[in-house]
């Protein structure tokens, strides 16, 4: 049971006697300016109404209690763990009015108060010649220093972190707000009292030993801790303080989430839902578990059975030591290299251009703690996925939610397998989602018979992904560079330098002519694959609605796939001609463009695939 020790106290006195310490499982100081300017005007709304009806009496200690109302802060609460305070709650705010009180004492140094002194001390206890903040943000003590000093804001050292940023941050927001509110000496000094003297804060003093458990009841009244923080202190809380230091868990476990979250905002939490998916659902259904507040699944009973996490400190240090070292640092490199593309594994990058980010549960899920084989699992895993992927799309067989759903029941196939056993497991998905399509038994990956139509069911960012593929693929096998950057071919739409899809074949009475002027006939095959091209957003434009063989003029000098539509491609071109001859492709260029030769660029786009997702 827990016990609460209720316990009204006035700023004054919460800032006396007690050294406060911030705990492991305590976030950094995120405040913003919002929150911040919020107190701000919440203390001053009292404050100035009473003031001005009162600002003739002297500033004491007796006319502000007798005269002026207390105002109720909030609470915060506290353990004592081997006689030390930590704040279980409510450090945002301690912290937030420790700002508060080092540019109030700046402002009784610049009115020559003697409210002086009486300020240091509600910063500062002194032990001998030693001074300890109230507030003990061990840490990040330099930086409170040297606010304390009235150190230039712009030459403060704020590299020990976010709080330390924070701190600078919001004393410039404190520091600007009351030197517009207090202008002179007995404003300052009937603020002060005021201040110390009638705003309250109940201390709520917890005794007993799962302060985790605690912290995060507490912390579902307010702004609500992420999972992952809630997480850390039911992990850390369970290792002796003495072991936590000596090892530096809190190091360490600060360390992993800071380099992941330094991709995307809260990523740690996107990284636990994935690994707990990963090695832990074998059905859609079953990982949406993990959604939301995944940290409460993650702690229950069932949960405790395969995990070993709950009032286990011997099993949290070998999760922590183990898979959260391993995955935690496997999901950092899958994280950089979707984003700048990584030779040993580039379709992780690719895959991203996709949005295809069931790579990462397949992934996480394939390989073992230590795994040997990590390096060709993501690169096969990654390769596998976009192949499935793009194959399905290529056959008009996608269903998002088919597909969502195979990826589970992949990622339990492949669960800590070796890397021969993948291949297999796609391959078999991918027939019997192309057979349940069918309603047929399909016992090849790719066949022209499905892909002979495909174009306009393709949505156009996928239309983009498949010609920026036909154009990696001609530029690395005639030894050529890129033209533009692949990520460019794909996700760049602007009007002027974006790409966009064009037809071949404009919508004119001449082209229409070429199908029997029918124009639902037109209309499909004009929007097959072999009758699109790519092209930047001023050559889409200076197309137009140009016949053929003005169209074909302005193709040269802008991406392979498009230029070996004309004659002079393959002019005195060996890398070309040795392309054309190894794959036995039929490139070649047209002069005309009509049913035959649109199919002919169908077959020839359908070889080129079977050769990049083969």
């Amino acid at each position: 049971m827990v016990d609460i020790a209720p316990d009204k106290q006035n700023i004054d006195g919460v800032f006396s006697n007690t050294v406060y310490y911030i705990d492991f499982y305590q976030r950094d100081y995120k405040w913003t300016e919002e929150p911040v300017t919020r107190l701000l005007d919440d203390v001053f709304y009292k404050f100035s109404q009473e003031y001005a009806l009162r600002k003739d009496l002297a500033p004491s200690k007796e006319t502000i209690t007798a005269r002026y109302p207390w105002y109720y802060l909030n609470t915060y609460v506290t353990n004592t763990i081997d006689g030390k305070v930590y704040i279980v709650d409510g450090q945002q705010r301690l912290t937030t009015l420790t700002l508060i009180l080092i540019k109030l004492y700046h402002l009784a140094q610049q009115f020559d108060s003697r409210a002086e002194n009486w300020l240091e001390s509600k910063l500062v206890g002194f032990s001998g010649m030693e001074h300890q903040f109230w507030m003990n943000h061990e840490r990040h003590k330099q930086t409170l220093e040297a606010l304390k000093a009235g150190d230039d804001l712009g030459l403060i050292d704020t590299a020990s972190g976010i709080t330390a940023v924070n701190l600078v941050k919001n004393y410039k927001i404190i520091t600007t707000y009351l030197d517009k509110e207090l202008t002179d000496q007995h404003k300052l000094e009937s603020f002060v009292f005021y201040f110390l003297y009638r705003l309250v804060l109940i201390n709520l003093a917890v005794e007993q030993t799962d302060v985790p458990m605690v912290f995060e009841v507490i912390n579902d009244r307010g702004v609500r801790l992420r999972p992952y923080e809630i997480i850390k202190g039911k992990l850390l809380g369970q290792i002796d303080k003495l072991e936590l230091d000596q090892r530096d868990y809190n190091g360490f476990w600060e360390h992993q989430v800071r380099s992941i979250n330094d991709s995307y905002e809260d990523e740690i939490d996107t990284f636990f839902r994935y690994y707990l998916k990963a090695k832990f659902s074998d059905a859609r259904r079953d990982g949406t578990r993990f959604d939301g507040d995944y940290h409460r699944e993650m702690f229950s009973h069932n949960m405790n059975g395969v995990l070993h996490l709950t009032h286990n400190p011997s099993g949290v240090k070998n999760f922590l030591d183990g898979d959260f070292k391993y995955f935690t640092t496997l999901y950092l490199q899958l994280l950089k290299a979707q984003e700048v593309e990584h030779s040993d594994y580039p379709h992780v990058f690719l895959n991203r251009l996709n949005d295809m980010d069931g790579q990462y549960l397949l992934i996480l899920s394939s390989c073992c703690l230590k795994d040997p084989e990590e390096k060709a699992k993501i690169r096969t895993v990654a390769a596998e996925i976009d192949r499935l992927f793009s194959l399905l799309q290529l056959q008009n067989a996608y269903d998002s939610n088919a597909f969502g759903e195979r990826l589970y029941r992949i990622s339990a196939e492949i669960r800590n397998k070796p890397v021969q056993d993948i291949r297999s497991a796609f391959d078999r998905h991918l027939m019997e989602e192309l057979s349940r399509q069918r309603s047929a038994t399909v016992t090849e990956p790719f066949q022209y018979t499905f892909f002979r139509n495909t174009g306009i069911n393709l949505n156009t960012r996928f239309k983009r992904y498949f010609f920026a593929r036909i154009e990696r693929f001609l530029a690395e096998h005639t030894n050529m560079q890129m033209k533009q950057p692949i990520e460019d071919l794909v996700l760049k739409t602007g009007y002027v330098n974006g790409f966009h899809i064009e037809h071949i074949l404009s919508h004119n009475d001449q082209n229409k002519a070429l199908f029997d002027s029918n124009e639902e006939l037109f209309e499909q095959e004009r929007n097959r694959l072999g009758g699109l091209l790519l092209l930047k957003g001023r050559d889409n434009i200076s197309s137009s609605n140009e016949l053929y063989a003005n169209k074909l003029k302005s193709y040269a000098n802008t991406l392979y796939w498009n230029e070996t539509l004309r004659d002079d491609s393959y002019r005195s071109k060996l890398d070309m001609n040795a392309l054309i001859t190894r794959f036995n492709l039929d490139l070649r260029p047209f002069d005309s463009f009509g049913p035959n030769e649109l199919e002919s660029r169908q077959k020839l786009l359908f070889d080129i695939s079977s050769l990049i997702w083969k």
